[in-house]
């Protein structure tokens, strides 16, 4: 099996914080994740498939308006039409709340990992452009 791989960063903005303190909602750390396999996908077969279900959410760190995450995944396992993947999401970049001075960021030494999934997508077989 090749190794199909994604990753992308961004800056979570303050207009994606619904709560007290900043607080990002973790449902947009599985939209990321949803981008993502959209690029597995079409790397692996030349179609965006359909994401059918996630199999496991862990939800492990949290995000503020201002952190910069990273959202990578990879396809484990491939069958006819089913594709297995696992996601990550890392806070690279923290906002660091210092008074005074609302800009203020800090890069981190080691990423934080915010949070973890697994799940299968489909491309319905007539919708494969890459033959295997």
């Amino acid at each position: 099996m090749d190794n199909f791989t994604s990753l992308i960063r961004l800056r979570i903005s303050a207009h994606e914080a619904h709560y007290a303190g900043h607080l990002v909602d973790g449902a947009k750390m599985l939209h990321l994740f949803g981008d993502v396999a959209t690029e597995l996908l079409i790397r692996s077969d030349g179609d965006e498939g359909l994401f059918v279900a996630y199999d496991s959410i862990e939800f492990l760190a949290p995000v503020h308006a201002g952190d910069y995450i990273e959202a990578s995944g990879r396809i484990v396992a491939m069958g006819k039409t089913s594709r297995k993947m696992v996601f990550e999401a890392r806070k690279v970049i923290s906002s660091a709340s210092l008074p005074g001075q609302a800009s203020a960021a800090d890069v981190l030494t080691e990423p934080v990992v915010v949070c973890k999934a697994s799940g299968t997508c489909v491309v319905p077989a007539h919708c494969q452009r890459i033959k295997r």
